[in-house]
C-alpha cells in the first residue's frame, strides 16, 4: 500500500470505547474517518456529527468503501462483524477479547485469511507507557504478579472478569514470556453479575515462569499493578498511576558485599547500596492513541502488527483454560453448617 494514500477507515461501535477510537481516526494524518456503524441512531448520529462522517446502522456493503476499520462493539458480535469486512480484504482491529469464546478467534483468522487482510487485536495495555518501557528493559521473569481491580462499572457484562479485565494481564504475561501455559489453577466467582467478578488464576509456563493474576470488578478503588521478578533484577509497574521502578544488582553486588551490608550499623542503607534503583521516565503518549498509530502504520506496510489475531486468540484460549478451573473451585458451594 502507498505509503501517501489516505486510508479510509471506519468505527463499528461507538459506545463507550468507540467514541475514543472515533476521536483518534478522525484527527489522524493520513487517515479519513468516513463512517461509524452503530444500531443506536441516537449515539452513532451525534458521532458521525462531531467527526464530519456519515452514519451507518449496519455495515451492508460499506467494506466496499474502507482500507480499514475498529471494531468495538460487544464481545459476542465481534465475528459477525468482522467477518464481511476481513473477507472483502479490510483490516481490522477487534478490540480485546478478540471474540467470545476461542473458535470465533479461529473463524476470524481464518477469514482474515481468506481475504488476505491484516487482524490485529486491541491489547491497548501493550502501548502504555510504563509498560512498553519496562518491556525495553529485557528483563526475563521467573515470577510475575499481577492485580487489576476496579469497581463494577456495569459495562462489559457481556462476558466475565476473565475475558473483560484479566485478558489484559494473560496477555502481557505470553508476550513477556514468549512460551506456552502447561498449568492453570483458578478461584473465583460470581457476586453480581451471571458471570465471574473475581478471579485469582496461577499459570506454570512452560519455561518454569510462574504468573499469578488477579482480576476483580467487585473494588472501591481501581488498581493496575504488574511486577516481574527476575533472578537479578524486579520491575513493578503501576499503569493507574502511570509509573515504573526497576531495581537491580549494582555492580558492587557480591557476597562479600552482602556481608559487610548485613554486620553493618545500618544494614538497611547497606543494603540499598548493593541495589540500581530507577524510575523509569515515561513519556505522555495517550495509549490508545499509539495502538492506532501502530495499527495504521502496519495497514502501511512500514511496521509489523503488534498484536497479531494468533496473540489474541492465544490469550482467549488461556482465558478459557482459566474459566474451566473455576468449575472446580466450590466458589458457589453452601457451607452446610452456614445454611
Amino acid at each position: 500500500m502507498k505509503a501517501n494514500k489516505v486510508l479510509r477507515a471506519a468505527v463499528i461501535g461507538v459506545g463507550h470505547l468507540g467514541r475514543h477510537h472515533a476521536r483518534i481516526l478522525a484527527a489522524m494524518d493520513g487517515v479519513k474517518l468516513v463512517a461509524v456503524v452503530d444500531s443506536n441512531r441516537e449515539q452513532g448520529e451525534s458521532i458521525a456529527a462531531k467527526y464530519s462522517c456519515a452514519w451507518r446502522a449496519d455495515l451492508d456493503g460499506l467494506e466496499q468503501e474502507l482500507d480499514l476499520a475498529v471494531i468495538a462493539v460487544p464481545t459476542v458480535l465481534h465475528q459477525s462483524c468482522a467477518a464481511p469486512l476481513l473477507r472483502a480484504g479490510v483490516a481490522c482491529l477487534i478490540e480485546k477479547p478478540m471474540a467470545h469464546n476461542p473458535q470465533a478467534c479461529k473463524a476470524i483468522i481464518a477469514d482474515a485469511q481468506a481475504g488476505g487482510a491484516l487482524l490485529g487485536v486491541g491489547h491497548v495495555e501493550r502501548f502504555n507507557p510504563a509498560v512498553r518501557r519496562a518491556m525495553e528493559l529485557g528483563i526475563k521473569p521467573r515470577f510475575i504478579e499481577a492485580h487489576r481491580l476496579a469497581p463494577y462499572s456495569f459495562r462489559s457484562t457481556d462476558v466475565g472478569v476473565v475475558l473483560d479485565l484479566m485478558i489484559h494481564d494473560i496477555d502481557l504475561a505470553l508476550a513477556w514470556t514468549g512460551a506456552e501455559v502447561v498449568s492453570v489453577d483458578a478461584v473465583g466467582g460470581a457476586t453480581l453479575s451471571p458471570s465471574e467478578d473475581i478471579v485469582s488464576a496461577r499459570l506454570r509456563f512452560s519455561n518454569g515462569t510462574v504468573a499469578n493474576l488477579t482480576a476483580s470488578r467487585l473494588s472501591l478503588k481501581p488498581m493496575r499493578r504488574f511486577r516481574v521478578f527476575g533472578p537479578d533484577s524486579y520491575l513493578s509497574v503501576d499503569s493507574q498511576e502511570r509509573y515504573a521502578l526497576a531495581v537491580q544488582k549494582s555492580s558492587t553486588f557480591s557476597p562479600a558485599a552482602v556481608a559487610a551490608a548485613a554486620a553493618s550499623g545500618n544494614p538497611m542503607e547497606g543494603f540499598r547500596s548493593l541495589l540500581d534503583v530507577e524510575e523509569l521516565e515515561l513519556n505522555d503518549e495517550e495509549p490508545l492513541s499509539a495502538e492506532l498509530e501502530a495499527f495504521v502504520a502496519a495497514v502501511r506496510g512500514e511496521r509489523e502488527m503488534v498484536v497479531s489475531g494468533q496473540a489474541g486468540c492465544r490469550a482467549v484460549e488461556v482465558a478459557f483454560r482459566i474459566m474451566a478451573e473455576l468449575e472446580h473451585c466450590g466458589w458457589q458451594d453452601q457451607d452446610p453448617d452456614l445454611s
